[in-house]
């Protein structure tokens, strides 16, 4: 009798664990959690033009980010890079490509972890250290910022104003980690665009680290994308000229 209790307890248990599990699954897939920390950053500007600024997480890939690059070109449209210290790094020349052929570049840490934990001092260090690792690999002096997985303390959006850096989130994320087909992507993007839209993409990474993801749908999206886009009168910016039309508007 007492064993069948404690049975039907252990069952009860397994269930609300396997359910609590599928929930924060779910969330994680569907659930774009910068909508809640999207105070005093920029993730979208006021503008009458119709146009969006397709940005690039976690690269450069030797792998996948030639490959966007190639559809980039092919399209005529620049873009923006969020790059990880520890992959310029890595992959100097892919870097260099990424300045050479006019996108912008952006600081997404060194190593992608979390800075909820970080000290004042630890995350200065961790954007300069990247800053520069960018800036002898490319050229390139970084101004815009995105933490990983967005989260960010209010202090810490104050410090990085204080280190001269614009907090650059996203309106629109194509969730393509998950490995969402390209069909679904577009789909999603295009019922939802709207003038001064910041749109997310990887061109590394996956679901547990920030390399080795597969990032073969999110290069079949962006020239589909960018036609179908062109085709409801939009045209694609940089966040700079994103940045700078918006001042306009003002």
């Amino acid at each position: 009798m007492k064993q069948n209790i404690l049975f039907k307890i252990f069952k009860m248990c397994a269930l609300c664990l396997l359910f609590v599990l599928l929930l924060m699954a779910f969330i994680v897939v569907f659930f774009d959690q910068a909508i809640l920390v999207r105070k005093d950053t920029i993730f979208r500007v006021k503008t009458d033009e119709k146009v969006v600024a397709l940005t690039f997480d976690d690269g450069p890939s030797e792998i996948w980010t030639p490959q966007i690059l190639d559809e980039l070109k092919k399209e005529n449209v620049k873009a923006t890079f969020f790059m990880i210290g520890e992959h310029v790094e890595k992959y100097p020349e892919i870097a260099k490509r990424v300045a050479q052929e006019g996108h912008d570049i952006g600081n997404h840490t060194y190593d992608h972890h979390g800075i909820f934990y970080y000290k004042p001092e630890e995350l200065y260090r961790e954007i300069k250290d990247t800053e520069k690792i960018i800036k002898d690999v490319t050229g390139k002096t970084t101004v815009y910022f995105r933490p990983p997985k967005a989260w960010m303390t209010a202090d810490e959006k104050l410090q990085m104003v204080d280190l001269g850096y614009q907090t650059i989130l996203w309106t629109l994320n194509s969730k393509d980690w998950v490995t969402f087909d390209d069909k679904y992507i577009i789909r999603y993007l295009l019922k939802h665009v709207q003038p001064g839209d910041i749109i997310l993409f990887h061109d590394s990474g996956g679901v547990f680290g920030t390399e080795g993801g597969n990032r073969h749908e999110t290069v079949k999206t962006i020239p589909r994308l960018i036609e179908k886009l062109k085709e409801k009168g939009y045209r694609c910016v940089t966040i700079n000229e994103l940045l700078e039309l918006s001042k306009q508007h003002n």
